[in-house]
Parts: C-alpha cells; structure tokens; sequence
C-alpha cells in the first residue's frame, strides 16, 4: 500500500472512529434527555405546571440528541463521498473538506466532515480544477437568497468508492463523480441507486438543486435525466439553508397519481426532509376553491371541449371577463351624505381599485368601508360620539352588501355564456350546463373557477405555500400553471417534465412555449434543460431513442450515460399462452439475476387485471400510471407495432424508459 493510500486509510478509520464515539455519547445523552422529559411531564401532570418551560427545553434537548444520533449512525458506513483541497483566496488559507451525505463533528465548531447541501461542498459539484469560486446563501440580504461570492483555487477533487465501512478505493477527476464510478453506481438494482446518488449528482442536476429560491424554475428534462431526483434533492438543499426563511409545511409536491406521489416521497426521509405537504393536481386545484367546492362537486374526466379549455387564450378571455366584471361592481361612484357631504370620492374609489390588481372584489369592498369609516371619523364633529355612532350603523357595510351574491359555479357558467356568444361553437354550452347541475366539473372548469374565486371572492391572501415542486408538468395544460402562479404570488416554483412524455396529447403540453412566456414572467425566473439520461443502458436508450424522433419531433435528443446492457428482446408469440409462459421465463430469469423492481406495462387497467390473473410476483401497470417510476427490468405487453401518430410515440417513449437494465417487448402475430 503506497503512502498516500495509507494517509487515505488512517483518515477513514479515524473518521469511523469519532462517528462511533459521537454515537456512543448522544446514545447516552438521548436517554438522559428522554427521562428527564418523562420526569418533568409526570411532575406536571401532578400539578405543579410551572415546570412547562424546563420540559420544552428538556424535549428540545431530547430531539436535538436524537437527530444527531440518527446522522452519526447513517455515516458510520459511509462516513463520506468527496473531498476538494483549495486555498480560500479571502483569508489566504489552503482547506481540505470531506463530503458525505451527512455533516459530522467533533464538536460544536469543528467539521470533520461537510454535509452536501453546505455551501463549500458545491465547489466538488461544479468546479473544475483551478479557479473557482462558491456562494454562501445563508448570508444573504435580499430577496435572491445569494450571499457573497468566495474566491477560491481548487486543487484536488477526490471521489471515493466506499462499500459496507470498506474504503475500496478513490478516483482524482475534474469532474465529481467521474464515469466509471458512476457507471458502477448505475449498473446496480434501482434501490442501490437511490442510496448512493447524493455521491453521484452532476453539474446540469446540481445547478438546479442550488439554484436560489427566491425564483420560478422549470426544468425540461429527458426521460431518466433524474428530473424527480433533482426536484427531492432541492426541497433538502433549500430547508438545510434556508431554514430561517421557510419551515418544511410550507413546501407542497403536486404530482398526478398517488402512486408517483409515493414514490417521490418515500425518499425524503433519507434527505432530512419530513412533513412536507403532497398533493394530486386534482386535488390541488379543488383545495384552492376553499368552502366554494362543496361536497356535491366532483371531478370528472375531461369533456372534448377541454382541449381548448386548457390554452392560455381561453383564460386570458376569463382575465379580460372578470376584468370587466371588477369595473362594473367596483365602479367610481362618488358617495355624499345628505348631512356631512361627500364621504368618498369617485377618484378615490377608482385609485383605490387601480393601484391594488392582486385585491379580490371582495377586498375592494370591504377597503372601502374601512376608509368610509375613518372618513366619517374625520367628518363628524368632536364629541359628538352619539352622532358618529349612528353614522357608523348608517353605513355598515355599505359597500360589502355589494358583493357578488353568486357562487363561483354560478359566475363560471356566467362567463361560459359569454364566451360561447363571443366564439360560437367552440365549447359545449348545454352539456356544460348540464354537468354543473349535477356537480360535475373537469379539471380545467376546477382550475378557472379558482381563478374566479381568488379575483371575486377571496377574503385574505394565501400564505399556505411557499414553495410548490411539480413533477411531470407536461400532462397538464398550460392554464393549469397560469392559474396557480396567478394565485399564489407569493409562492415559488419548481416546474420539471418532459414534452415527449405528455401522456394527455390533447390537453398537456407539446411544447413550453406558453409556459415561459405567461407562467415564467420574472426576471429572474429561469428554464433549464437536462439532456443526459442516467437511467437506460445504451441499447435501451437508442431503442427509445428512435420512438423519441416522432415523439418530440427530434427537439429533446437522449444523451446516454455510456453504460452497455444487453440488446433489447423482442418476441412474437402465436398467442396470449404463449405470451404468459414467455413471461414467466423473463420473470424468472431477471430473478435469478438479482433484480429486485420487475413490471409489466400493458395499454390501459382492463388489461392490467387481466394479465395479473397469469402472472405473480410482478408490478403490473397501465403505460399511463407509470410515469416518473422506474424499474430494473420492464416487459411492454403487446404494444402497437407501428407508430402512427405523435400520441402513441410519447406512450411507447414512457414505456420504453421506464427500464434500467433490461427491455423486453413482447408481442403476438
């Protein structure tokens, strides 16, 4: 073993070293905390309450040991991952800083080892060797969250491939996480990826993950390109450094099936990110209409009509209709009183509306009593309280006993009525008005209803959300996104998806035209585009990669990690017996092999629990359900043999990708 090995390896065992110390202290510090918290809570419970402070703080104790506890154990394997040597231009001091997924110390200032999310540890991520620099966002002072710049030279980069508390080796690379230790990460069954892929972020992923959060970002990225991985590493980055400005209930993950929502979340945990809000688009959206979406209302699937309903020129018509609506119910209307004059002026009453576009009607009219009221205070003469009193009464209210008296169901199908005399045709009138009779709304009715709502009808702003992560923003329209950006001004957006992937072709979104244009309107906000896909092996990968042509129209390409597999196995079977035993036989041999995650995706759920009668011990699932997952082996269950149209391409592309390792089609003659 060189001198450098030995260097490398007497650090490593003397990490494990204080990793197993610090375990074996807040062991012994957790379970003085826990019964001193016990103690103090019997104490109470027999009455003397003023012990309510010392058992707080004693509980606070308790929780800080226990995470501390919870870090140290999860680094005693894997203590670390990287480690940069520089000198820190600013105070002309040559560092050297150990990476892991969890920070560790020797005590309340020394760090032994960098958590990740640190600042410092961003110099691994994106520096190449040489000049370079790192931003510390803690420190920041204005709303972009970016403190000041750190000069710096790096020297060395080093990534390490440790196994199990064994240090296997390490690799000098300008780059983190060079190809081949990469590619070992890759070539393992999908739970081993999602173990080890904070050791393997690139460049493209990590400059999203750290991208501030005082901006709107949607991220286009091809199938496998680790989009979801990004999205759940950000919430992290941004909680561990940004934790005097957002609390985790302020964070929402909006995805469109529970199934993607499960998978997204389980993560999280291992992230250091808990209690995190998660909810279905639909859902979402039917939440935002507060106590207006009553228990009779349902969603349904979309009418045709929804097509239209989900471009932007449809609810940029509603913007214009509810526009009109505000000047008609707000109007500038001088307001005299018989004895004490003019009480409101009519320029007044329109500055008030002009200067405040984010106040509901509701709002305005309630304003404008608040300024009545301080306008007759102003008016009426000293010491006559008697007389102001009945001034106040004479008035109360006045202008919210002018408030639309209409639900929002009511007003929509108002402003439908309008739409179809202004575009004949375009939407069914009478089916609409049919539908809302019984309840029953599709997710584009929901979504310009909440638009309704929050200009009409909403009485304070919501300060619910502050940051929202979608995933898979392509099956929705664009209205969708203009919607929630309209009505959450003060929430930020993580946006990610892929356009070849839009399994709604009609309703989703073929392009992010709309999007950058109506739903990305700060100057900061930012697109951002992840090409290479981790996923799929290159057999794989240019399997898809043809579907992908008619899918996107060649506009995304795939730029496969180079990770080789086996060739894609087609078959045609005589019929479907034939089909099941070949499935067996695919089953049985990606068994032997090890791979753990194995799925069927056949065409729609009739076929699903048709084929789960024959086969066991597989996910079976609807080529639309399995969007965002992914699997180490995949069998498509009979897909069409040719591709004719741009809506079946982007279905074959999600079912093709969802494979990590292996891609068998199998079809009948």
């Amino acid at each position: 073993m060189d001198a450098q090995r030995q260097e490398e390896q007497k650090h490593f065992d003397e990490c494990r070293g204080l990793i197993l110390k610090n375990t074996e202290k807040y062991e012994a510090e957790f379970e003085e905390r826990h019964k001193k918290t016990q103690e103090l809570f019997r104490m109470m419970q027999g009455g003397d309450v003023e012990l309510y402070n010392q058992m707080m703080t004693s509980a606070s104790l308790e929780e800080h040991a226990a995470g501390q506890l919870k870090k140290n154990r999860a680094a005693y394997e894997n203590p670390y991952f990287g480690r940069i040597d520089y000198l820190d231009k600013e105070s002309n001091s040559e560092e050297r800083v150990y990476i892991g997924k969890q920070g560790i110390f020797r005590n309340k200032t020394d760090v032994v080892i960098a958590d990740w999310r640190a600042p410092i540890s961003s110099v691994y991520y994106e520096n190449e060797i040489g000049e370079g620099s790192y931003r510390l966002p803690e420190e920041g002072t204005g709303d972009d969250g970016e403190g000041p710049e750190i000069p710096i030279c790096l020297h060395l980069k080093r990534t390490y491939d440790v196994d199990k508390g064994v240090l296997k080796g390490y690799y000098d690379s300008d780059v983190a996480a060079n190809d081949a230790l990469l590619v070992q990460y890759l070539s393992q069954n999908k739970d081993a990826v999602l173990g080890d892929i904070i050791a393997t972020i690139q460049k493209e992923q990590n400059e999203i993950i750290r991208e501030s959060p005082f901006k709107n970002i949607l991220v286009q990225g091809v199938a496998g390109s680790g989009k979801t991985t990004v999205a759940m590493h950000r919430i992290s980055y941004i909680l561990y450094n940004y934790k005097e400005r957002f609390t985790s209930n302020e964070f929402c993950i909006i995805g469109g099936s529970d199934l993607l929502l499960s998978y997204i979340t389980s993560g999280l945990p291992e992230l250091d990110v808990h209690d995190v809000k998660q909810k279905r688009m639909d859902a979402m959206i039917t939440y935002l209409l507060k106590k207006e979406w009553t228990k009779k209302n349902k969603l349904t699937t979309p009418l045709p009509d929804a097509e239209k309903r989900s471009r932007i020129d449809f609810i940029l018509y509603l913007e214009r209709w509810l526009l009109r609506l505000r000047r008609q119910t707000v109007a500038p209307k001088e307001l005299r009183d018989r004895e004490l004059g003019i009480v409101l002026t009519d320029s007044s009453i329109e500055r008030l509306r002009e200067e405040n576009p984010e106040y509901s009607i509701y709002r305005l009219l309630v304003t404008l009593d608040e300024r009545v009221r301080t306008r007759l205070k102003f008016l009426c003469p000293d010491g006559e309280k008697d007389y102001l009193m009945k001034k106040c009464r004479e008035y109360k209210q006045y202008y919210k006993n002018q408030a639309l008296q209409k639900s929002v169901c009511a007003l929509y199908q108002d402003f439908l009525a309008d739409y179809e005399k202004k575009f004949p045709g375009v939407i069914d009138l009478a089916l609409h008005a049919k539908r809302a009779a019984a309840g029953e709304y599709d997710i584009y009715d929901a979504a310009a209803m909440v638009l309704i709502y929050y200009r009409v009808k909403q009485k304070k702003e919501d300060e619910e959300f502050g940051q929202i992560f979608i995933d898979e923003a392509q099956d929705f329209g664009a209205v969708i996104y203009y919607v929630l950006r309209r009505v959450l001004p003060a929430c930020y957006f993580t946006i990610m998806g892929d356009v070849s992937q839009n399994i709604n072709y009609e309703t989703g979104m073929n392009d992010w035209e709309d999007m950058r244009e109506w739903v990305l309107t700060g100057e900061r906000d930012t697109f951002r585009l992840l090409r290479k896909s981790y996923r799929n092996t290159i057999e794989i990968s240019e399997y898809a990669g043809k579907i992908l042509e008619k899918a996107s129209f060649g506009r995304y390409q795939i730029e496969p990690v180079i990770r080789h597999g086996i060739p894609v196995q087609e078959y045609r079977e005589k019929d479907e017996k034939a089909m099941y035993q070949r499935a067996q036989e695919i089953v049985k041999n990606a068994t032997e092999k090890g791979y753990g995650s194995i799925a069927v995706i056949c065409a729609d759920e009739a076929e699903a629990e048709w084929i789960g009668k024959w086969l066991e011990g597989v996910t079976i699932l609807p080529v639309q359900m399995t969007k965002g997952l992914e699997f180490d082996v995949v069998l498509l269950w009979n897909p069409p043999a040719g591709i004719d149209s741009v809506k079946t391409a982007k279905l074959q592309y999600v079912a093709a990708t969802r494979a990590l390792h292996e891609l068998h089609v199998m079809r009948m003659e």
